[in-house]
């Protein structure tokens, strides 16, 4: 396996990272056993990188996580999930609120199993939140430890720059990675995205690398 740094931190990452999206899926996922079997002989090749989101299954991807990566050293491993996706009927339940954020990485850490998430990604932009809100929010989870680094996705590029200058501006933890679709079908974000990351410093983590199987 090889490994290389997020952008511009010292975080070092396994170049294959292990998505979970269809851990807990009822129709064209895995279950548990499935799951641990899989994390198992991805740590096993040397992997290290392991994304989740909350939304992915209702949170079903996340306990499933936590409990694969039992028996395994935590410190060893790079967790991701991700904010943003309705979770439940409640009006506040969802977008990048400062109120969603605190409770959203309460419960993922919860899920998780964990004292604290590696990487902590917006999984979209919320129109309605001041982007001011979401990184002074995000900011306080670096700083309380809950938190180790922050990443987006499925920003448009001038969000990505907007966000990392407003942190700059206000001292507060920038983006170190976005995530985006991205294959040999899906190359849009050339023109915009991946030159606004290289710009920014930013690493990106591409999702859906085989276009759905269609590759």
């Amino acid at each position: 396996m090889q490994y290389r740094y997020v952008g511009r931190s010292g975080l070092l990452v396994s170049r294959v990272c292990l998505g979970t999206m269809g851990f807990g899926m009822k129709d064209w996922g895995c279950d548990q056993r499935a799951a641990t079997s899989i994390v198992q002989r991805f740590v096993e090749e040397g992997g290290n990188f392991i994304d989740t989101a909350d939304m992915y299954s209702q949170g079903v991807s996340e306990e499933m996580v936590g409990k694969a990566v039992q028996g395994h050293t935590r410190a060893d491993l790079v967790l991701a999930t991700k904010v943003w996706f309705g979770m439940g009927g409640a009006a506040n339940a969802k977008g990048l609120s400062r109120k969603h954020i605190y409770e959203a990485v309460d419960a993922s850490l919860k899920r998780l199993g964990t004292d604290y998430i590696d990487l902590y990604q917006v999984h979209g932009p919320d129109w309605f939140t001041p982007m001011e809100e979401t990184m002074r929010a995000l900011d306080d989870l670096v700083r309380t430890g809950k938190v180790r680094y922050l990443g987006c996705s499925n920003y448009f590029a001038w969000q990505i720059v907007k966000a990392n200058a407003m942190a700059d501006r206000l001292q507060l933890e920038r983006f170190i990675s976005a995530q985006h679709m991205y294959n040999l079908v899906r190359r849009d974000i050339e023109r915009e995205v991946l030159p606004a990351c290289a710009d920014q410093g930013m690493g990106m983590l591409c999702w859906s690398p085989l276009a759905s199987g269609f590759l």
